[in-house]
């Protein structure tokens, strides 16, 4: 099952107040990315973060999930409707993000 242009446009709309929020749609899927780093995506209406100290920090009782068959688990972010929330679990967790690979 693919997410819906509708979540992914949700979940922008409450991420809206921090530059440099960008996606990529991927096979009926979508990555987010913060600051030019991946910081999760939307997988089959589910937005899934990396699990990132800060961020298990902040969701101590989040629920593990794989965003599709063979990928890491990530963690499922339940409080979207909270857009303060939001931003301070974006903004705690994009220092412990690698850096984007530079392409050769």
């Amino acid at each position: 099952m693919s997410s819906s242009k509708d979540y992914l446009e949700f979940i922008l709309d409450q991420l809206s107040s921090l530059d440099e929020i960008s996606y990529k749609a991927m096979m009926g899927e979508y990555i987010i990315y913060y600051q030019g780093k991946i910081i999760g995506g939307i997988y089959d209406d589910r937005f899934l973060v990396k699990p990132t100290k800060s961020a298990k920090q902040m969701m101590p009782n989040a629920q593990y999930e794989t965003p599709y068959e063979g990928a890491k688990e990530m963690l499922l972010v339940d409080d979207i409707d909270n857009k303060d929330f939001l931003n301070m679990l974006l903004n705690s967790m994009v220092d412990e993000l690698p850096a984007p690979k530079k392409k050769k």
